[in-house]
């Protein structure tokens, strides 16, 4: 089982995304004709204040990699994935922080999908002079 004290062990994204990853794969369903259960669940009281407390935790940022700043919507990714009877019993285990990670959209699919060409890619540094031709230093 996957745990947040396991995960702020390691040091780079990259790792955290492998130490992450599922053999997921594009199209299966999670839910199925269940999805409205996961939808009750994600728009619940208990499910919010924890959300909340994650990435107050994780400060925002992409599997909590101070830095990562996440640009857009934040997602919490349950480390482990859930199950329909733990959504029904509501299994204290959907709740626990130690369980759950901020994401931003494309680190959550790379996760599924096992498929790091879908994370977001580094913005490139720039120099002066590096969109040249006529500048760059010769061989």
């Amino acid at each position: 089982m996957k745990t947040y004290s396991e995960l702020i062990k390691i040091d780079t994204f990259f790792e955290r995304y492998e130490y992450l990853k599922l053999d997921g794969a594009v199209g299966l369903e999670t839910f199925g004709v269940d999805r409205y259960l996961n939808q009750a669940l994600y728009t619940s009281y208990e499910w919010k204040r924890v959300r909340n407390l994650v990435i107050t935790r994780d400060n925002g940022c992409d599997l909590g990699i101070d830095g990562m700043i996440i640009p857009s919507r934040i997602i919490i990714h349950h480390m482990n994935p859930i199950t329909i009877e733990q959504v029904i019993n509501r299994d204290p285990i959907i709740f626990d922080p130690e369980y759950l990670i901020t994401t931003q959209h494309s680190t959550h699919n790379a996760i599924h999908y096992a498929n790091d060409q879908m994370l977001a890619k580094e913005p490139v540094v720039r120099t002066k002079g590096d969109t040249c031709p006529w500048k760059i230093a010769s061989y």
